[in-house]
């Protein structure tokens, strides 16, 4: 089998171009690609924790991963020492187009993966040296980094915006703050923090903010308690304090008696 392997560090750049040249190499010495293998991740990011850990796992004997260069593999020296030894283990070869390399298990495939490893390491450390350098120099110059303090991002650009009208439309239907958050898969702090800034720019009109969020952080509470929770564990997934939520529970049996003798 003949794999594939691109990978990217962020969604900006683009996989095409290194697609591109490896159908282009594997054309040229007449292979035919079994599969692709595609990936935008850091280079730093341990090889099991990627898409490349699982591809290592399922190769045999005889199996070839091509890649445009060596720094595809990884950007640290140990790793791709220990992605090249796993491949010689494996008798399977790792090919590189640009710089032309067939790593197997011979010795000169051995030195070849050390000085490479050793090249990509420096380019980081050179890369990252450079990025620390040149904040420094804007920070001297009386720069201000990062966005500037007291400025916010218009909601359209939250990740969370894009549930905007199923936030809305939930909010609307009677349901909890702690039912969306959980169905939608966000934070409940996160969506509390969006609602928040929904009702600032007058998508929602609602009672004021302060008890609004009591409101929501006891629905919370009660709804996480009837399935049993603990309140160690409600004080923690919630981020307040376990004295608050006891203080929620209790008043809600208070009430619950009330209602019971009345």
């Amino acid at each position: 089998m003949i794999y594939g392997y691109i990978r990217v560090s962020s969604d900006k750049q683009t996989v095409e171009n290194q697609r591109f040249e490896i159908i282009k190499f594997s054309e040229s010495h007449q292979l035919r690609i079994n599969g692709w293998i595609e990936e935008t991740i850091s280079g730093t990011t341990a090889y099991n924790k990627r898409a490349l850990g699982k591809l290592l796992r399922r190769v045999r004997a005889k199996d070839i991963i091509i890649c445009t260069e060596i720094s595809r593999l990884g950007r640290n020296l140990f790793m791709i020492m220990d992605i090249l030894h796993l491949c010689m283990e494996k008798e399977c070869q790792v090919w590189t187009v640009k710089e032309g390399y067939r790593l197997g298990e011979d010795i000169q495939s051995k030195v070849l993966a050390f000085a490479f490893g050793l090249s990509a390491e420096i380019e980081r450390n050179l890369i990252s040296q450079r990025t620390k350098e040149a904040l420094a120099r804007k920070v001297a110059l009386g720069i201000t980094l990062g966005r500037p303090a007291g400025t916010r991002l218009p909601l359209r650009k939250l990740r969370t915006d894009r549930y905007r009208s199923v936030i809305i439309r939930k909010l609307f239907d009677g349901e909890s703050c702690y039912s969306i958050s959980n169905e939608l898969k966000i934070s409940y702090n996160t969506l509390l923090h969006y609602i928040k800034r929904l009702r600032e720019e007058g998508e929602i009109q609602s009672i004021p903010d302060k008890y609004y969020r009591i409101q929501c952080m006891r629905d919370a509470i009660m709804e996480m308690y009837h399935e049993g929770r603990s309140a160690y564990y409600i004080s923690n997934h919630l981020d307040i304090s376990y004295q608050t939520v006891q203080h929620h529970i209790k008043d809600w049996l208070a009430e619950q008696d009330e209602a019971n003798k009345a």
